[in-house]
Formats: C-alpha cells, structure tokens, sequence
C-alpha cells in the first residue's frame, strides 16, 4: 500500500513515497525533492557470509544520464563504471550509517541510490544520503538510526541550506554534516579559508537541522517501519577472551603493542597469535575467530592505556607530533617534487604542468561539461605497509583521499588568467602509519611552490583522534593518530587548511556520534598542529613558490586576437596552424573567445610561433615590413611566404632597382628576402616589393 510523507526543508518540499516501488527490498524510498527524484532501497542476506571479521557493507550511488536528459558518450552508450562523484557520495553515505549497524553484524547490507531525475536547484547527492537512511530505518535490517544529512554553503558570508548546484560550486563553504538525535556523526567540507569559529558555526546549524529532518523519519519509521530481524551474532565469547588471557596476560600485551615501531609490534602480535592456535588446535570454532579476538584484545589493551593512564603506543604525549620532516627537488627532472615524512608515514608528490586544453573533461549530472584545471591523484600501494598484492588501480579509499587533497588545495591555486595552464599532482605513498591523506596535502603544496606554481599561500593537514570513556565527558582526543590509534580508537578528524583558515575536513568515526566540546577540541588541535607543521617544517623547506616554472616545465605565452581572425590563424583543414606547430615544436591552443596558448619548452621557437600568429592576424597595410622564404617563381615575379600559409607576391619589377630579365636572376627558391607591403592588388592578393624595403625603413 502505497503512502506518501512530506516535510518542508529548506524553502522546499521533500516527499518520500513508501511501498510504490521496488517492494521486495528490505526497505525502500522513492525520494523526491523539486524535481529531483531517487530510488533508495535497503537489501540484507538472509545469512551472515562465512569466514570474515568484518561489516560487509556496501553503498552505491548510481548516475543515469537520463536523468538530465543525456545520452552517454563512448561507443556502447550506456553508463560505465562509477564516476569519481559517484565514489565520493557512496562514502559520504556510508560514513555516518556503517557505526549505526550492530558491530557483530556479518550479514551483507547493500545500500542503492538510483537517480532517476535531477533538478540543478535540489542536488541529487542529498537526496541519496536522506534516502538511505529513511530506507534503512523502515526496513527490517538491524539499525541504531534513524541519521539525517544537511549542507550547508555560505556566499557573501551568509550560510545557505541545501544550496543549489550553482552556489555549491561558486560559493565558499562546501559543508556536509551527518547526525543522529543526540549528536554529529559526520563531517565532511571544503572551505575558502573559513575560520575556525565561523565553520563550527555551520556545523551546528546543519546539526540542529538534522534534528527536524530525524523527527520526520521517526513519523515514517512509526507509520511504516519492519519489525527488526534477528541475527547470528559473530561476537567473540567471554570464555574465549578468558582462554587467551590466561596464555597472553595483559601486561604481556602491553608490552607487545606500546612500540613505536610498526614492523616490531606486527611481530609481538604475530608471536602471540601463533602461540594460541597452537594453544587452540582442538577448538575450531575458536580458531576461526581467533584473528578477530587478538585484534579486539590490542583494541581493549590500547583504549585502556590512552583512557586511564594517558599513555600512547609510541610513548607521545596526547598532543605531541610524531618527527617530521620536509624537502623539495628530490626527483630530476619533473616538474615539480616534495616528499614529507610524518614517523613512519612518508608521501612524495609530483607535479605536472601542461596547456589548458590538458583539462579533465567531466561529463556528469550537470548542464554543463565541467573542466577540471587542477588534478590531485593519490596512490597507495602495498609496499608500503610491507604487503605484496598487485596493483589493479585506486579503489574507493584512494579516490577519497586524492579528493579530500584537491579540495583542500584548490582554495590557493592562482587563477587561469594569473597561471594559464592545467595542473595535476600525484601523491605516491612510500610509507604508511596513519594519515597518509593529510601527508599528502603537505607534500603537495610543497610540490607546487617548488615547481614554481604561485600559490597563495601553503596549506597543511593534520588528523586527530579519540578514545572515548563509559560517558560523554570521559574521552581523551589525540593530536597527529598513527595507524594503531585509528584502527583502536572511535574517531579520524582531518583537518586541512592555510595560517589563516580551514579548506578541507573529513570526519571519520565509529561511535554513535561526537559531543560538541569533542568537536571543539578537536578543531582546536589540528590548528595548533597545523600551524606548528607549515612554520616549523614546510617553511623551512620551501618558504615561497619560485619566481618561474622549472627548466623542463613547458613554457606559455598567451595572446589575444579578435575571434573572427581564429579561422586565419587555423586555416583550411588546419593547415596553417599545423605548419606554425610543425616548424615550431609547439603547441597552440586557441579557445572560442580568442586566447591564444603558445606552449613550448625552447623560447625561442615560442616567440618565433607568436609572431607568426601575429602577424596572420595583423590586418595588411601598405609600408609594413616581412621576411619570408621565396616558395615560388613565375615569369611575373616570386611569391614569399612571410607566415605559414601567408603569402604575398613580389612583381619582377619590384624584386631590384635595376631592369631584370628573369626573376632566377636573383631569386633562388628557399631564399629568405626582406619585403614591404604595397597593399592588394586587383585580384586581392598581398602585393610586395623587394627593392622599397631601404626606403620604408
């Protein structure tokens, strides 16, 4: 039976359509908000899949270019793999809801998004994330929810509520806040320098808006809402965690996990883990498990340690920063490169400079097709956690991670008409214990001042962490979380930002939920940390971007000619600018409203390519003056070729101030000659002469 909700949210109506569609899923929502229109479903299996020690969660946001009434490019015309949007929202999803599921949980849960219809004025990404929850919370699937999602951008200053696709691309605050009734769950935002007090401002405006949104999904849940199934449980037995007391005692594995050497601690817990299946060789069941056990065994030794006696693995304290270190120019021959090392976590960034037409086309749920100027990709490959795999290409986490660096980036790159060419860094991970994303975001600022990129101002990243206690008051917050603090404790808070603002957060955690002091804090720290790390560390490694591009960065000279002149300058089919490249070694770069790009790596052939252009645009007028290459003799005269594809003709009367006979007289093919214009003659042609060229001087 089909029912509808509606709620007003921010100026607008939201609708949510119960039992209309898709009824064999665990729970559904056909979600509407304006025009834009989602099908979120909620599925489970019946059974927990065997043989893992993990939440099989797994969300999807699935874009149909039908939905703005396109028919996708490539040659089988219909929608491929997920688009990088696509990827960033499923974890935007996921985030907030995967601590909301029963941590025994092993019953695979898939979360779908179909967009069916987008209205530029209501983002479809929201609607997802609203659409999720509401789906999830009616069905029968085990859920601590509901949760709810609000963004928040700001222009002039002012915040806007689930601002359009337009004021969430132009504006200055890109903010996405996730909640449960009590407490925020999920940040996520990319800022233009917003101060600290102004962007914990924002959160809690989203936060109290949430509130209205869970309000509406309780009225859902109470009309419509499943009766929630039960489940096997795959926790671990207290008399198992007994057994492995007795042969592991705490202080031992104390000892074991409080090192500051990663390689060392896998060691100790390999030992002992090795002692108990020998230990346990009769009881299966426990040895199917024991993976787990151990692993929530160092979780509980951890949390103590931090809670009660404020001590860290590596011996830190709570808001100490592991060594750092900072250089620049360690690659030849790139165009730029930056490697910074946080403990054993070490990332190197390479940049790349190319023409503006080098821009990423982004064909999406847009109007337009975006171009992407700057490009930060980032990498993670086994080696460098000591694991062998091959590489099959970045997943899920490494497509977060290149995005969460961009949008903490984008913020200081100069302008196209300040900068004019497309810019890409990659981060590769050498070495990995913690933060890795905010690493990546140091080395590439540094990376792009050392290629000589003119920045306004450097930015770094810095991730905190938290062991919370049995209340709300009893927690302790981390400053810069190595990998074991991450894997043991309740929170990742990245943030990234200049001296002077924040660019960039993402707020990971796997409670249900952060008090605000815990927020406060933690903003509080990573600007401490922040600013510690771009004075103390990255200045001294390279304090400015460099005056120029480096010695094997292409050169660009741009140029403005009138729009009508650019099929001179092209020619038929191409011909002209293509012997301007040919004869040149650049390349030219001419965009509709008639900027000229002329890229190269030798100066002179640039300057030679710029006055070709300029003089095929130059409207011909009699006393100027050329030098070409005789590329033709006729009985009449010579034709030269003063630009490619440009030529004029000198008549044999005016080739010498004496009477000639013949042109070859004085005229070889190939012959570079000096000439001056006469004008056009009867037939239109360009009119030169040799012998007047002294005289006009």
């Amino acid at each position: 039976m089909k029912q509808t909700f509606s709620m007003e949210l921010a100026g607008r109506t939201l609708s949510v359509d119960i039992g209309r569609v898709a009824a064999q899923a665990n729970g559904a929502a056909l979600m509407h908000y304006g025009d834009t229109t989602v099908l979120s479903t909620a599925t489970a299996s019946d059974k927990p899949r065997e043989g893992i020690d993990f939440f099989p969660l797994s969300v999807e946001f699935e874009e149909k270019m039908y939905s703005v009434g396109k028919i996708p490019g490539g040659f089988n015309k219909r929608e491929g793999k997920a688009s990088e949007n696509a990827v960033l929202t499923a974890r935007v999803i996921d985030r907030p809801m995967r601590p909301l599921f029963p941590k025994d949980y092993r019953n695979d849960v898939t979360l779908n998004n179909l967009v069916l219809s987008v209205d530029p004025e209501n983002r479809p990404e929201l609607v997802a994330m609203l659409g999720s929850a509401i789906a999830t919370s009616i069905s029968d699937i085990p859920f601590s929810g509901p949760c709810a999602t609000t963004q928040i951008g700001m222009e002039n200053g002012e915040f806007i509520v689930n601002p359009c696709q337009k004021s969430w691309d132009e504006g200055d605050l890109q903010l996405t806040v996730a909640s449960t009734s009590e407490k925020v769950i999920m940040i996520e935002a990319g800022a233009n320098e917003i101060k600290e007090d102004k962007m914990i401002e924002a959160i809690y405006m989203a936060h109290e808006i949430n509130q209205t949104i869970i309000a509406f999904i309780n009225e859902i849940v109470a009309a419509v809402g499943k009766e929630k199934h039960t489940y096997t449980s795959c926790a671990i037995t207290e008399e198992m965690f007994e057994a492995i007391r007795k042969i592991v005692p705490p202080e031992r594995m104390e000892e074991a996990v409080f090192t500051d050497e990663k390689q060392k601690r896998e060691e100790n817990i390999r030992q002992i883990t090795e002692e108990c299946e020998e230990a346990f060789a009769d009881r299966e069941e426990w040895l199917e498990v024991l993976g787990e056990a151990i692993y929530q065994y160092q979780k509980k030794t951890v949390r103590k340690m931090i809670l009660q006696d404020h001590k860290r693995p590596d011996g830190r304290a709570i808001n100490q920063i592991r060594p750092l270190a900072a250089e620049v120019d360690l690659i030849p021959r790139v165009h730029g490169s930056a490697m910074f090392t946080r403990g054993q976590t070490q990332i190197c960034t390479i940049t790349t400079l190319a023409p503006l037409s080098d821009m990423q086309r982004v064909d999406g749920l847009d109007e337009n097709i975006v171009n992407k100027r700057y490009m930060h990709h980032y990498n993670f490959p086994s080696y460098s956690v000591g694991e062998t795999k091959p590489s099959r290409g970045p997943g899920r986490r490494e497509i977060g991670h290149g995005a969460l660096a961009e949008k903490a980036l984008v913020p200081v790159l100069p302008s196209e008409e300040e900068f004019p060419y497309a810019i890409r860094t990659v981060s590769e991970t050498f070495e990995s214990n913690g933060s890795t994303s905010q690493a990546s975001i140091c080395a590439s600022s540094m990376s792009l001042m050392a290629a000589g990129v003119p920045i306004k101002k450097p930015v770094a990243g810095i991730s905190c962490g938290l062991v919370t206690g049995e209340t709300d008051e009893d927690y302790i917050v981390l400053t810069d979380i190595q990998g074991l603090e991450d894997f043991f404790g309740d929170m990742d808070f990245k943030v990234a930002g200049t001296r002077d603002g924040i660019t960039a957060i993402q707020m990971d955690i796997k409670i249900h939920g952060l008090t605000r002091p815990i927020v406060e804090e933690a903003i509080a720290r990573t600007r401490e940390a922040r600013l510690y790390i771009l004075d103390e560390v990255m200045a001294k490694a390279i304090e400015a971007p460099r005056p120029e591009v480096g010695k094997y960065a292409p050169k660009i000279i741009s140029m403005q000619i009138d729009p009508q002149k650019i099929g001179d300058v092209v020619g038929q089919r191409g011909k002209t600018i293509n012997a301007i490249i040919e004869e040149t070694g650049v390349r030219i770069d001419i965009t509709d409203d008639g900027t000229v790009s002329i890229c190269g790596t030798d100066a002179e052939m640039m300057e030679k390519a710029r006055k070709y252009v300029e003089i095929i645009v130059t409207d011909f007028e009699a006393g100027q003056i050329f030098t070409g290459k005789v590329v033709s003799i006729k009985e009449f005269g010579a034709f030269i070729e003063f630009a490619p594809g440009k030529e004029g003709m000198v008549h044999i009367s005016k080739i010498a101030k004496e009477r000639i006979k013949r042109v070859e007289d004085v005229l070889t093919l190939g012959d570079m000659v000096t000439v001056v214009c006469l004008g056009k003659d009867k037939m239109g042609r360009i009119s030169f002469s040799m012998k007047d060229v002294k005289d006009k001087k």
